[in-house]
């Protein structure tokens, strides 16, 4: 009885905790300046109607260039998505950093607006920094 106990806390302790995760996945010069390659996966364990993010653009000597929303619209429960966005007038050479400054929407049923903010994880695959 004892060995089973602990076995389901180990468990309960393994489990992961919820969590928005989003990859900067890359920044490739389009005809319209910069179009940057997202995967956000909804690890928050509800549907999301929509997610929006503030992020704050560096350029190469760390003074922010720009803040721009990224709307990544609806994401369902446990779904990964891949979502693009073209960011006009943006060399992604002069950009060296990419800092999410606030979740501007997080809705959905049951999902307290600063979910998104207060569970995200960040990671790149762009070379860029990337993150909180």
């Amino acid at each position: 009885m004892l060995c089973a106990t602990m076995a389901n806390a180990v468990a309960q302790d393994a489990a992961p905790s919820p969590a928005l995760v989003l990859e900067l996945n890359a920044a490739q010069p389009s005809d319209k300046g910069c179009r940057f390659t997202f995967v956000v996966t909804n690890n928050l364990g509800a549907e999301l109607s929509k997610a929006a993010i503030e992020v704050a653009l560096f350029n190469e000597a760390g003074v922010v260039d720009r803040l721009t929303v990224l709307d990544f619209k609806e994401l369902p429960a446990g779904k990964t998505k891949v979502t693009r966005f073209d960011l006009p007038g943006t060399d992604c050479a002069k950009v060296s950093r990419v800092l999410i400054n606030n979740a501007t929407d997080c809705v959905g049923q049951g999902v307290e607006p600063s979910a998104c903010l207060r569970s995200l994880q960040t990671q790149s695959k762009s070379g860029i920094a990337f993150g909180i």
